[in-house]
């Protein structure tokens, strides 16, 4: 488990025809309009359709309807009472005062209420179901849903953003044909509400390569997380110091996703796909720390599971640089799809104005972080993983 430069190139992986002639974006005008009212990514989601219709991805792809959750499918994962108060928080007026029953909740500060809060959950939730029931039923090999991929929510509260955790809800319903799920999670931010939701389970594995530094969100993470009871050896996380490169990121992703495919052998995977792990983003400006990844980098991450051809479903997450993420998004469907090339200038589009000043798809590869992380602790960290894998 030696880190070296040897590790197989992305462009050599052999990605199977079948996965890429049926790849499905789930999409609807409704899913975008109340998704862009969220307040820390305004417009985000209708930037990413654009940016992937200017480009003409969608001539390579099936587009599918998205539909709104239900209260009761919001339930598979979330509380009665939690639920409840999320659709009555929509009536609810901010004066400026505290609400006891709401701050209980999370639904404050980071996560506050908004106009159509309720609403925007239901759409959330409701596509990342539409696009894992697509895969239930055979319709697609790969299924994506940019506007979902919200991994912090809990049972009974919100959390880091996340209002409600379609992943987790993704997932449950994907349990309903697939006995054995592999959760991947390429968020800066660790995956806690998803890897909390199935701790004692030894059906789905979680796997989350994310920064961890005293103080940086959600404080959780830590290799030594690794399940408990049945769920003893199917929860693995990869923490990483600041810095980390598209390389060193890749070596190590594809080192423990082979770990991984060996023991468990996953009947599908559900992969996050957070941007906020790209170079630059703002997350990164207030605690000083964060990745110096590139889109490539991530896509050689996503390619490497696409080899396994098996269903996937593919989420978006963070990424608060709005441009950065439709660029990251919009190469990320570009490669499932097999275009593994795009022209770098940006088409003309209605968002053209926020690609200023190099009108570029990718995005300048200069470090903004000092890296942190050497060949040392990092290969420990692997040792450490591929000891305590479950192979049960």
């Amino acid at each position: 488990l030696q880190i070296g430069s040897g590790s197989p190139k992305v462009n050599s992986l052999a990605i199977p025809k079948t996965v890429m002639n049926r790849v499905v974006l789930v999409t609807s005008p409704e899913l975008v309009e109340v998704s862009s009212k969220m307040p820390k990514v305004p417009q985000r989601a209708a930037m990413v359709q654009e940016l992937i219709e200017a480009y003409r991805i969608t001539d390579r792809l099936r587009m599918i309807e998205a539909r709104p959750a239900g209260g009761r499918e919001l339930t598979e994962f979330h509380s009665k009472d939690y639920i409840g108060l999320l659709e009555r928080a929509e009536a609810v007026e901010d004066n400026g005062d505290p609400d006891k029953e709401l701050e209980d909740s999370g639904l404050c500060y980071d996560c506050p209420i908004f106009e159509d809060v309720y609403s925007y959950a239901c759409w959330v939730a409701g596509a990342t179901l539409t696009a894992a029931n697509s895969l239930i039923g055979s319709t697609s090999s790969v299924a994506i849903n940019w506007t979902g991929g919200w991994h912090h929510a809990k049972r009974c509260r919100s959390s880091g953003y996340c209002y409600v955790n379609d992943v987790v809800l993704g997932i449950l319903r994907l349990q309903e044909k697939y006995k054995r799920i592999l959760y991947v999670d390429l968020d800066l931010h660790h995956g806690d509400g998803v890897q909390e939701a199935f701790y004692y389970s030894d059906k789905v594995m979680t796997l989350s390569l994310h920064l961890r530094s005293p103080g940086f969100f959600p404080g959780s993470g830590d290799i030594y997380e690794v399940g408990e009871r049945a769920g003893r050896g199917y929860s693995m996380n990869i923490p990483l110091k600041s810095g980390v490169t598209d390389d060193q990121y890749h070596n190590v992703f594809l080192r423990v996703v082979e770990i991984v495919r060996e023991r468990f052998k996953a009947d599908a995977i559900v992969c996050q796909c957070g941007a906020d792990c790209l170079v630059g983003d703002p997350i990164s400006h207030g605690s000083g720390e964060g990745f110096n990844l590139t889109l490539k980098g991530v896509a050689r991450c996503l390619q490497q599971l696409m080899s396994w051809d098996i269903p996937m479903l593919v989420l978006g997450g963070g990424g608060y640089d709005l441009a950065n993420t439709a660029r990251c998004w919009t190469y990320l469907t570009a490669v499932l799809v097999g275009m593994n090339e795009l022209p770098n200038e940006i088409p003309d589009h209605k968002f053209i104005d926020a690609y200023k000043p190099l009108f570029s798809l990718h995005i300048l590869q200069h470090p903004t972080q000092p890296n942190r992380n050497n060949e040392e602790s990092v290969s420990d960290t692997l040792q450490f993983l591929s000891a305590n894998a479950s192979d049960r």
